[in-house]
This record gives structure tokens, C-alpha cells and sequence, in this order.
């Protein structure tokens, strides 16, 4: 496997039903992801509810560029970038908080919340210097879709409405079940740093041929039958949204089981107010519905993964490092079942989980396993000559088949050859 500075073919690294190890440990590689994936298409940022108020603000990222994500003093959502154009010195080095300026630490030039250049210290010796231009970097496109922020770096391009395309309804579905139909995700989040690919995360987060072997060990402790779902009997299916996106589609045994909050693990009777005020929100029959299908299990390209009751947000760092964000799910004016996302999230995906220290096993091995150089290609065939396309046109497969995978790395080779 040689790895070069030449141009890189990419068709020659990507076929239908195999990619080659170079994709994942090419130092190259990952720079060109950054350029024609990262910095182009539209990322995930943040959620609106977690700044709430005026002048509130969050540090966040894309890709490798730190942004701030800020409602400024007007009450518009604003997407700045975290460098002063002074002299480059990171601009806000506190998580979050609250302010309608920013003073640069360095030099104290101080800015606005929307961006604007206020004053500089020690003016006198900048005489007839303008303003003008030397506000603070602007992510030059920003949307919203029921309250996920996303941003892109290109001036022109798909708008998000095209980008998110069939996924959005993976959006709805998570929104619906609360009963304000909206989200606060201000619960805090976990870092989980790990020595692999980000492209390893992409691909796992809606990969069903894994939970059955990988996390045996708490399907037994926890007495559940949740591997069932990824057995050969399962009618539940993966997903190929287009433009990257992919999903597990569980609906299918949930309807067959027919008990609302049974994806959740609990019942009506344990949920009583939550239940309650889905009914005064929805009605009784689309409630019941919707308390039956549950959350969904959505990995929106490249970095947005709803897992169910938690939201990770990829951050490539390195071409074998990345950050995992996690937090959960928290719906708004839900208090009873909020409290029980939270304590499943800590038992999974916590510090001491026992769901994600499985994947994370899983990402660091895969990448040790891509250096080693025979085989050089990774095999994902799985159900390519059983797929099909649902009603409304996407190509679906079993649950433990390897369509995800495919139309991943379809989309990826297009970014790429861009």
C-alpha cells in the first residue's frame, strides 16, 4: 500500500462494494476531506436552544475551524469564526457564556457580537486606519431546520433544504416526540477523544452487522432483547438517504411489537405525565403512533449522529484522531422522560458506559488494522444483490446490511472528484 504525494485517483480507492485502507491513514488524504468535504458542504453546528438568550454564545467548530455559535444582541443566530484578524490569536477561549463583545486577549482589539471591529487599543497609533474589513470572520452561509444549525463555507452551493434532503424526516421524527415539538439540548456534553478516523465513526453509527457481536456483553447484563432487532428474522432495515446520509429504520418491529415507548425500553405506565401531554399535544391516535415508532437512529453526512436518545457530533482532528460530542436527547417541557434520557446516557455513553467503550475498541483497532498492508481493501458487499428501494425511492436493505456503507462512500468519491 504506498502511500504518495501525486495526485490522488480517488475512483481508484472506491468501488461499488470495496474501499481501499489508504482512505482512512493518508495524511494527504484527510487535508483534501477538510478542503472538499468539511470546509464545502453544510456541517452540523449546534441547536438554537443552547443560546437561548441574547447575547449568549458557545464555542463549536467545523471541521478543524473553531466558530463561535452566538444569538447576538438583536437575537439572531450568528455563526463567527474564533480568530481575531489582528494577529490570529484564538479570540474566546471560554466554553460558553454571555457577552455582546469580545476583547482579544492579546491585543485587546474588541468586536461585536454580530462581528463588527468596535475600537483597538492604544489608537493612537493606527491614524487613518478604516474599520472596515477588519471585523471578525462570518461562516458566509447558515441555516436552520427546526432548531439544527448548520453552516457552510462555500459562498454557493446546494441550499440545506437539498443537502438534508429525505433526512429531514429523520429530524421530524426526532422533534415529534417531544410534546412542544422541539428540542433543548443543554444537558452538557461528553468528550470522547479517540486515535482513529473520523470516517470510521461515519461509517459505524449506522453499521447493524456489528451490535449483535460487539455489545453481547451488555445485551446479556442488561437482560434486554435488543439484539434481536439485528438478527436474520429482523424487519427492520438500513437506509441510503442520498447525499451521505443513512439510517437503521427500527419502525418496522416496533409496529409489530405495538407498545408505545417499547423502543425506549419503558411503558405509557411508566411515563404517565409525558404520555399525557403527547396526547393534549398531538391527540390520542398520533400520539400512540408516535410513541410507537420512537426516535430515530439517523447518521446525517458528515458529522450529525441521532442515536435514539443521544446526539453526537463528529470533529476529525487529526487523520487518526476524533472527537466524539455526546449528549442527550432532552425534550422541551418533558421533564419526567428527560430525566431517564439523561441516566441511559450516562450507563451507555457516559465515563464509565458500557456502549461506547465497545465502538471506541472498535474505531482504534480498525485503524491499526488499515497500516497493515495485506489486505489493503475492506470488503462491503453485504446484501449488495438483496437491495431494493422503498416507497419513496430510497435504497433500503436488511438491518445488517451494508447499504449505509455503500452510499456513504458513493457521495464521499463524488465530494472528492469535485
Amino acid at each position: 500500500m504506498s502511500i504518495t504525494t501525486d495526485e490522488i485517483d480517488y475512483s481508484a480507492l472506491i468501488q461499488p462494494a470495496r474501499v481501499n485502507s489508504r482512505l482512512y491513514i493518508d495524511k494527504e488524504i484527510f487535508q483534501e476531506e477538510i478542503e472538499k468535504i468539511w470546509n464545502t458542504t453544510w456541517v452540523y453546528v449546534g441547536h438554537v436552544s443552547e443560546v437561548p438568550n441574547r447575547n449568549d454564545y458557545i464555542t463549536k467548530s467545523i471541521g478543524t475551524t473553531p466558530v463561535l455559535l452566538l444569538r447576538d444582541r438583536h437575537g439572531e443566530i450568528r455563526l463567527l469564526l474564533n480568530k481575531c484578524p489582528h494577529r490570529g490569536n484564538q479570540l474566546c477561549a471560554y466554553k460558553e457564556g454571555n457577552r455582546s463583545t469580545f476583547t482579544c486577549p492579546y491585543h485587546a482589539w474588541t468586536f461585536s457580537n454580530t462581528g463588527d471591529l468596535m475600537g483597538v487599543a492604544l489608537p493612537d497609533g493606527y491614524e487613518g486606519m478604516s474599520k472596515e474589513g477588519l471585523g471578525l470572520g462570518k461562516v458566509p452561509r447558515l441555516g436552520i431546520y427546526r432548531g439544527f444549525v448548520f453552516g457552510s463555507f462555500a459562498e454557493t452551493g446546494p441550499s440545506l433544504d437539498e443537502h438534508l434532503g429525505g433526512a429531514k424526516a429523520a429530524i421530524d421524527q426526532l422533534c415529534d416526540n417531544s410534546p412542544a415539538g422541539e428540542l433543548d439540548l443543554r444537558a452538557g456534553y461528553l468528550k470522547h477523544r479517540t486515535k482513529a478516523n473520523w470516517k470510521f465513526m461515519l461509517e459505524n453509527e449506522t453499521d447493524g452487522y456489528h451490535p449483535g457481536f460487539v455489545h453481547g456483553s451488555i445485551f446479556q447484563v442488561t437482560s434486554t432483547r435488543i439484539a434481536e432487532l439485528y438478527s436474520k428474522d429482523s424487519s427492520a432495515l438500513t437506509r441510503d438517504y442520498g447525499n451521505g446520509h443513512t439510517e437503521f429504520d427500527l419502525r418496522g418491529e416496533w409496529r409489530r411489537i405495538d407498545k408505545p415507548l417499547h423502543w425506549f425500553g419503558s411503558s405509557a405506565e411508566q411515563q404517565p405525565a409525558y404520555v399525557k401531554a403527547m396526547e393534549e399535544a398531538y391527540g390520542p391516535e398520533r400520539a400512540r403512533k408516535i410513541m410507537i415508532d420512537g426516535t430515530p437512529h439517523t447518521m446525517i453526512f458528515p458529522n450529525l449522529f441521532i442515536a435514539e436518545i443521544q446526539i453526537f457530533v463528529l470533529q476529525p482532528v487529526a487523520v487518526d484522531e476524533t472527537i466524539q460530542h455526546v449528549t442527550a436527547v432532552q425534550f422541551k417541557d418533558a421533564p419526567e422522560i428527560n430525566r431517564r434520557l439523561r441516566q441511559q446516557t450516562m450507563g451507555s455513553v457516559g465515563p464509565a458506559g458500557m456502549l461506547l467503550a465497545d465502538d471506541t475498541e472498535m474505531y482504534e483497532r480498525n485503524h491499526r488494522g488499515a497500516w497493515v498492508r495485506d489486505p489493503e481493501w475492506l470488503v462491503l458487499s453485504r446484501g449488495q444483490l438483496r437491495e431494493r428501494k422503498d416507497e419513496n425511492g430510497y435504497t433500503v436493505g436488511h438491518v445488517t446490511d451494508e447499504v449505509p456503507q455503500r452510499g456513504i462512500w458513493r457521495h464521499y468519491l463524488k465530494l472528492m472528484q469535485e
